[in-house]
């Protein structure tokens, strides 16, 4: 049994989510079925609902469910209201990081905050991340995510004074280990001031975005 936190929000600004890996899929059926027959039904995500789980969980479910496979994530009873003014960006450094950045952009769809995808600029082409650095700056948080060496994140950080938080991801060869020496190389980043997340977490880097947003309450 799955018991959610209908609280949360009230407390810490942040809605819980729900991490479906490895949760029995009655579990998940019976918490469906709960939270959108509530008489004050909340926004809910899924993540990491991989899309064995989503198909077993039967039509009646799934015919509730906003799903994207890409990121595998979902809504239940639709999201939360815009937040007005503050825009994030989710750059990546290759497309392989296509699902961390979507896994990014739905949470924060979720929780009514505007973001755009800034796809494919990592450095080994420098050239994509110069025709597209004046936008990029002028968004309020950003989100880099990159695999290989994640040296796109330390560049990013040197080139902006914006909130920048790093995702490394599990893309690359050999000695890039699952996405260890991603990590590593945000960790030790000579950009000071870079916020980094764990490997492959797009959510956490979507909620730590929301929290600097929430946490700014000058009026633009």
């Amino acid at each position: 049994m799955i018991v959610y936190d209908y609280h949360r929000k009230q407390r810490i600004g942040l809605p819980e989510a729900i991490f479906c890996s490895k949760k029995p899929i009655e579990a998940i059926r019976e918490l469906i079925v709960d939270l959108s027959s509530t008489k004050d039904k909340q926004p809910v995500l899924f993540t990491h609902l991989n899309h064995n789980i989503y198909d077993s969980l039967g039509a009646d479910c799934i015919e509730l469910l906003d799903y994207d496979h890409i990121s595998e994530t979902a809504f239940l009873n639709g999201i939360y209201p815009l937040v007005p003014h503050w825009r994030v960006a989710i750059i990546t450094a290759g497309t392989s990081d296509a699902a961390v950045a979507r896994e990014a952009s739905r949470t924060l769809q979720h929780l009514g905050i505007i973001n755009v995808l800034i796809e494919d600029i990592g450095v080994a082409g420098i050239w994509r991340l110069e025709e597209r650095i004046q936008d990029i700056v002028n968004y309020d948080v950003l989100i880099v995510i990159a695999g290989m060496d994640a040296a796109l994140c330390s560049v990013i950080g040197g080139l902006t004074g914006k909130p920048v938080i790093g995702v490394p991801t599990s893309t690359g060869y050999g000695v890039a280990d699952g996405g260890k020496s991603a990590l590593y190389s945000m960790l030790t980043s000579c950009a000071a001031g870079v916020m980094v997340m764990n490997i492959d977490n797009g959510f956490g880097a979507a909620c730590a975005s929301a929290r600097i947003i929430q946490g700014n309450t000058v009026e633009r």
